[in-house]
């Protein structure tokens, strides 16, 4: 297999009546996907004139145009590159000029009104078109599987996104893996919750395709509304969820299972940040029988690289293991140089080398020459392994643990510490809903953002000082009612940081 349009052919085959997507406003059987897919495609052959390998933007909604989209730009034989049409001008204008693209594909005429000197098209334009199967069979033809099959930019630390381009190969493997581990069949129901250009969406889709299951694009307002989120996946008969940590910590931080469960939810899969035991457990009080699967891995190496079905209980104060890797990937710990392999039981650095990497960031040689590296423990070949910054180390049950990020470990007074062992011990706490450590290089103090209920400082020191040295105390607390989350519903730590810049 060298192409995920192959996942689709496969299940129009087998389902071509059956529902494949739906949204608020429509929903798509297999044969109408196909067919809208392959009369995209065919159009934007004729436009672009047979170019291939080539960025295509797509201003995604929530919606199942949004993906009707990208499987037409593959078939085109291009990549697609979904940009949130909400995003600031001027980081969308950087994503643009990194790009080039050949072609930017809108939803709406109101977005076309942006740089109006590319070539921009309405979605509809390009559905309203024929197939033109020797075209599209010519450009499958040429491809292979590690044409590129898309990228998805995030942040840089020089204020410059970053594109992760990522091919048909990788991909093939996260979802065939996911598919055999998990038993995925036609009769799983998912509830998307990423968004389009998140890629924890990567695996909702193209399992979703690869099973000929069904996808619920779920409404971006209900997971701020835990009850009708509940009532919606109870409605649609939902079974299957890979969310964002965060989901399921509003679930608990509302306490919504007290009022409503989810009826037919079978397996739960959550990624993005830690997973706080003491939400699990509270999951797991109430949907004993689920199957819960912590997913580990950033998006330079295809979303996931490592995962643990959990298996048995864990307090509040333990943290959860990533797991065990994917097949056809391997993962070694570097020490701090990324010369040597630490010894089995020593923390070092996450590294992971195997198919599933990244093609590199698009257009951007240095980056990419910074993160993905020859494998130091190989000097007779080329080898690139991608080093993820994430110390881990293996439990005695030979289970990896993520311990913090290599950049999350910092000096204080005279002690080397690493926050994500103190945000543990914190968000082990019954009356934190959630919590984040950030260091104040300029006052050298270790800040704590904390989402309470009401000012708990004394009651957080005080269970600190069971668990934690003084010197791993921070130095001050900040409250929020609700802590900033980014567009991917993780933290935003960037925005914490700059309020420690304007004080």
């Amino acid at each position: 297999m060298k192409n995920v349009l192959a996942y689709l052919e496969d299940s129009a085959k087998k389902y071509p009546e059956k529902t494949a997507l739906v949204d608020e406003k429509h929903s798509l059987n297999y044969t109408e996907f196909i067919e809208s897919a392959k009369k995209i495609g065919s159009k934007i052959i004729d436009i672009t004139g047979n170019q291939t390998k080539k960025p295509i933007v797509v201003y995604i909604d929530r919606c199942i145009e949004s993906i009707e989209a990208f499987m037409g730009i593959v078939y085109s034989g291009n990549f697609y590159v979904p940009i949130d049409n909400a995003l600031p001008e001027q980081r969308k204008k950087l994503i643009i000029d990194t790009l080039n693209p050949i072609m930017i594909i809108c939803s709406k005429q109101g977005q076309m009104d942006f740089l109006k000197y590319r070539r921009n098209i309405l979605l509809q334009d390009l559905k309203d078109s024929c197939i033109n199967e020797v075209q599209l069979d010519k450009v499958q033809c040429g491809q292979i599987d590690t044409d590129p099959l898309y990228a998805i930019f995030t942040s840089g630390s020089t204020g410059v996104p970053k594109g992760v381009l990522v091919g048909h190969r990788s991909v093939i493997d996260l979802i065939d893996n996911f598919a055999e581990i998990f038993g995925f069949t036609h009769e799983n129901v998912w509830g998307n919750q990423a968004p389009f250009d998140f890629d924890v969406s990567v695996k909702d889709i193209y399992s979703t395709i690869k099973a000929g299951g069904t996808m619920y694009i779920i409404p971006k307002r209900l997971f701020s509304m835990p009850l009708k989120l509940v009532e919606y996946l109870n409605e649609n008969k939902i079974n299957t969820a890979i969310w964002a940590a965060s989901a399921l910590v509003m679930i608990a931080n509302f306490k919504t299972f007290d009022k409503i469960l989810p009826q037919y939810l079978k397996q739960i899969m959550f990624s993005g940040e830690a997973m706080p035991n003491k939400v699990l457990n509270y999951w797991r009080s109430y949907l004993k029988d689920l199957q819960y699967v912590n997913l580990y891995g950033p998006t330079e190496i295809t979303c996931n690289c490592t995962y643990y079905i959990v298996d048995r209980e864990f307090t509040n104060e333990e943290s959860l293991p990533i797991g065990k890797k994917f097949n056809n990937t391997d993962i070694i710990l570097l020490d701090s140089e990324r010369k040597q392999e630490v010894p089995r039981g020593e923390t070092g650095e996450l590294c992971v080398r195997g198919s599933s990497l990244a093609l590199g960031y698009y257009n951007n040689r240095k980056k990419t020459a910074e993160a993905f590296i020859q494998n130091p423990l190989n000097n007779d070949y080329p080898e690139l392994i991608y080093c993820t910054g994430d110390l881990v180390k293996y439990n005695e049950r030979g289970e990896l643990l993520f311990l913090s990020r290599r950049d999350f470990q910092i000096k204080h007074m005279g002690h080397r510490i690493e926050l994500g062992e103190i945000e543990v011990a914190v968000n082990a706490m019954d009356f934190i809903e959630s919590a984040v450590c950030i260091y104040d290089e300029k006052n050298e103090k270790i800040v704590l953002f904390y989402q309470a209920k009401q000012v708990c400082r004394k009651e957080i020191v005080e269970r600190l000082q069971t668990v934690l040295p003084k010197y791993m105390w921070p130095n001050k607390f900040v409250r929020y009612e609700k802590l900033p989350l980014n567009k991917n519903n993780k933290i935003d730590r960037t925005k914490l940081k700059e309020t420690l810049e304007e004080d």
